[in-house]
């Protein structure tokens, strides 16, 4: 195999040299030196904040720099706005895709790059051309097919075959794995491969330590806006780069002791959920969870974990039918109804992080404070909220849970995604719930912040509470939980004890296969397969 760790004088695809930018009194990036050969994978990490997306805006022409300068193959460009990027050959696929849904794979390919006023034209040369990178790449996706009906992970490839389309010899991907399953994962980092052995440069910006470790050659460490290190990847080790992205050892694995669970907070017999279009998301949920004990639910996204935390957080789908049990404390709980919503789900005791902290954790436009009380708002004291006690009480929170800035007057877009996290565990963790539903609570969250999070989940459930945790994070869900349920196709498929269970056991039954061995499982008989599986092999 070649030695991409380094590379002689002029082979450098990018480099840059004493690039600095501030926002007003706020300086994301200071002095920044970075050589990046040609044909290599670099990944870049940092702390949320560090200033990682930043440097990764200078270059695709969103900022520009206060000062330094910016050389493609060895040339200074002046990168002004996302066109003189692509010019350049730089392309970049967002954590949050930019992608038109209702537009087909084929018209979103050549949006803002058609070759002349009539469209049919160059839909036709854009087909073939798509055809030839589908198959050069391993990018296969149907060009007719609308974004909107396409997986997660293909809408991915199809924003990496918008950049190639382009012409583009340099491909910025950030946290591009946020919003994939482990096998998506595995996929796009072989298509990674792929595209750096013919000759392509790939900047990889993410959090996850096993990924740089799998899938770059180099890597550089960002931290508070100054670039601390850079080596081959191959010449360091997880612990090292935690060590420098935080500036502190960091404890890569769950410090916990073994549970001691007591009686039921929650149990769910027989639950059903039936969609507003007829399909069955749940199918007759049998689930106990009790004080002082974390369970964890895996599952590939899209298997029922979400409308289950939907329906225990008080947030059902519109024209939902529900049926089955639910008792929090040995008390049922309405389906619908009074009683059913979200704040009256608080009210009896259940606290909820929600998969998604942006549209459904916080308001962004809301300041810190605001959003401290987002939720629990109707239960202050009097006809008005005591807003100085709030900020007060917020001031304190930021303190004890590490929120940076400590400003409880900025708005929550204001703070990077591990500190949008925090504050919404913090809210939830410190109304004391008897029951915590917790979705993906790492997700797009730094090392020191993971860390963080999952010392505070630990010591909720060492004090007695109940804990539902669902994430796609297989590792997270072993190194948390005290008893794992796997959750297919809106069933339980079965409990594991994350001590003596493999991830190839694991990985069978989120597949909705028995099982067998280590080698090898057997397919579910026809009744326990998905309804759109039974409806294929039906004659």
């Amino acid at each position: 195999m070649p030695d991409r760790g380094a590379a002689p004088p002029g082979a450098y695809a990018i480099e840059l040299r004493g690039i600095c930018k501030s926002f007003g009194a706020v300086r994301a990036n200071h002095d920044i030196h970075m050589a990046v050969p040609r044909g290599t994978i670099h990944g870049i990490i940092g702390e949320n904040g560090a200033g990682k997306s930043t440097l990764m805006s200078i270059l695709y022409g969103f900022y520009r720099p206060d000062a330094g300068q910016v050389l493609i193959d060895g040339r200074a460009v002046a990168i002004t706005g996302s066109q003189d990027a692509i010019r350049a050959g730089i392309g970049m696929v967002f954590q949050h895709f930019k992608l038109v849904p209702n537009f087909t794979v084929l018209e979103n390919v050549i949006l803002g790059a058609e070759d002349g006023p009539l469209l049919r034209p160059s839909l036709s040369r854009a087909r073939a051309e798509l055809r030839r990178l589908a198959t050069e790449y391993g990018l296969q996706v149907d060009p007719d097919t609308p974004v909107q009906d396409l997986s997660v992970g293909h809408r991915q490839r199809v924003e990496i075959l918008k950049a190639l389309y382009r012409r583009a010899n340099i491909l910025i991907l950030d946290e591009p794995t946020g919003v994939l399953t482990p096998p998506e994962a595995d996929h796009l980092f072989r298509i990674l491969r792929g595209l750096r052995d013919e000759g392509k440069t790939i900047i990889l910006i993410t959090h996850k330590l096993r990924e740089i470790m799998e899938a770059t050659d180099n890597v550089s460490v960002i931290r508070q806006g100054r670039v601390v290190a850079t080596m081959p990847t191959q010449a360091t080790t997880p612990e090292a780069l935690a060590e420098l992205m935080v500036g502190r050892k960091v404890l890569l694995n769950v410090d916990k002791r073994p549970a001691t669970p007591g009686s039921p907070v929650l149990e769910l017999r027989g639950l059903r959920m039936v969609d507003r279009d007829g399909v069955e998301r749940l199918r007759g949920i049998d689930l106990t969870i009790r004080r002082g004990e974390i369970l964890g639910l895996a599952g590939v996204s899209g298997n029922g974990q979400t409308q289950l935390l939907e329906i225990l957080g008080g947030f059902p789908r519109n024209g939902a039918r529900l049926s089955g049990e639910v008792l929090l404390n040995s008390q049922p709980l309405p389906l619908s109804g009074r009683g059913s919503d979200a704040g009256a789900r608080r009210r009896a005791g259940i606290g909820h992080v929600p998969e998604d902290r942006q549209s459904e954790g916080l308001i962004m436009d809301f300041t810190a404070w605001e959003n401290s009380v987002f939720g629990y708002h109707r239960q202050q004291r009097g006809a008005l909220m005591d807003s100085a006690a709030i900020r007060r009480d917020t001031a304190a929170r930021m303190e004890r849970f590490d929120i940076r800035p400590r400003d409880a007057l900025l708005p929550a877009r204001s703070f990077s995604g591990g500190n949008q996290q925090k504050q919404v565990i913090a809210r939830e963790i410190e109304r004391n719930p008897d029951l915590l539903l917790i979705g993906q609570p790492t997700r797009g969250v730094d090392i020191g912040a993971i860390e963080f999070i999952h010392k505070r989940i630990v010591e909720l459930r060492d004090a007695g509470k109940a804990i539902l945790l669902v994430s796609v994070e297989l590792d997270e869900i072993r190194a948390l939980s005290d008893r794992i349920a796997v959750i297919f196709d809106g069933r339980i498929m079965g409990e594991r004890d994350p001590a003596t269970t493999t991830a190839t056991d694991l990985g069978c039954l989120m597949a909705g296969m028995d099982p067998a061995d280590v080698t090898g499982a057997a397919p579910l008989p026809p009744e326990r397969k998905p309804a759109a599986d039974r409806a294929e092999a039906a004659p």
